[in-house]
């Protein structure tokens, strides 16, 4: 087996709902970052084995194989193949993890791997549609209550305890650790701009009292609120995972090795809970403790995951997430996955760490992880 090389990537700055990426059509918004992002890592498009492409709500505008269509729709080479997948967040996550599949076992040199999501024309569910069929059928039921992602969330807030002032207090951290982000020039690197939208349009000046006056909207007494969840976003992300060999040929510097990877089933009625088994299995299987991981990215669907993931392990809040994440940055489901290893990656060099840890939930009950380490 040879070793999956991270070569870098890009991603679009994530629009707020209904915001200045509303207008985008997601296969453009795509394609044209997948191109722009290869011709600054100084990639033939020609040279592309594959294109794994991470989109949960695959419905309208993101129907039809979107990562093929965004391919087409930048002019690139109709020759080279494309697939979508779906692992709900975790998806462009798990597209990194199956690019990482070919290359380690010698069937592919060079696999793009990127997601989109445009949430503000397609919220999470809208694939169900009406008149199309329940997704859950009667046995499923029968076995599993089905639970939206916000009461799974409450529920987890319950099972660990955490109150309102912890939930708020990781969320104050995440929007203020992305101000400093980006009035520091830490998230430029990673980002190419849609026009003249060059950041983020999520982070918001946030403190304990301002989020203190808002409502909880999942349940009537409950912990979460529109200020310490993630925010509903547009935006696309793109990695591109190479040989070591391949990089070697061509004089490239790669960001980092994906040395680790694991996708783990959980519970899928509390459903988030992911992140917690999958950081033990691939700590397990990789021989590593969290002490030997510099970098570490715990994406903030809610301020509960998080929070119970601290929890489950011990660790400070100051310990993860130090860029800001998905409460302040913005969460595009399909797209978050990649725009974590990227941040991860980048981080790596940036305070010369050796390994970075990424970790997700997922809806259905998924949990996500990849272990990263710094190219020597």
């Amino acid at each position: 087996m040879g070793s999956a090389m991270l070569l870098g990537g890009r991603r679009t700055p994530f629009g707020r709902r209904r915001g200045r990426l509303a207008g985008e059509h997601p296969a453009e918004l795509l394609g044209r970052l997948t191109r722009s992002t290869l011709e600054v890592l100084d990639i033939d498009p020609r040279e592309v084995d594959q294109v794994l492409t991470g989109c949960v709500t695959t419905a309208g505008d993101q129907a039809n194989n979107v990562g093929r269509t965004a391919w087409l729709t930048a002019g690139l080479p109709a020759e080279v193949a494309a697939t979508t997948v779906d692992a709900k967040c975790g998806s462009s996550q798990q597209a990194v993890h199956l690019g990482a599949a070919l290359v380690a076992s010698g069937q592919a040199d060079v696999v793009v791997c990127n997601g989109v999501e445009h949430m503000s024309s397609h919220p999470l569910g809208q694939d169900v549609g009406t008149g199309m069929g329940d997704p859950y059928a009667a046995p499923y039921r029968a076995i599993y209550e089905v639970t939206s992602q916000g009461e799974a969330a409450e529920r987890i807030a319950t099972r660990w305890g955490l109150d309102r002032q912890r939930c708020d207090e990781i969320a104050v951290a995440s929007q203020q650790r992305a101000a400093a982000a980006i009035a520091g020039g830490r998230l430029a690197a990673e980002i190419l701009a849609v026009g003249d939208v060059e950041t983020d349009e999520g982070p918001r000046p946030s403190t304990a009292e301002s989020l203190a006056a808002l409502s909880p909207v999942f349940a009537e007494d409950g912990v979460l609120t529109a200020g310490n969840s993630s925010q509903v976003s547009d935006g696309a992300a793109c990695v591109v995972v190479v040989s070591e060999a391949y990089a070697a040929r061509r004089g490239l510097a790669p960001l980092a090795e994906i040395e680790h990877q694991v996708l783990v089933g959980v519970d899928p009625v509390i459903k988030l809970t992911g992140p917690i088994p999958a950081t033990a299995t691939i700590l397990k299987r990789s021989g590593l403790g969290l002490d030997d991981i510099g970098v570490v990215e715990v994406n903030e669907a809610f301020a509960s995951v998080l929070g119970a993931w601290l929890d489950e392990f011990d660790r400070p809040l100051e310990s993860v997430n130090v860029n800001g994440g998905a409460i302040a940055l913005g969460h595009p489901v399909g797209a978050s996955g990649a725009r974590l290893i990227l941040t991860a990656a980048t981080e790596l060099g940036v305070a010369g760490h050796e390994r970075a840890l990424v970790t997700m939930c997922c809806g259905g009950g998924l949990g996500t992880a990849t272990i990263l380490r710094a190219a020597r």
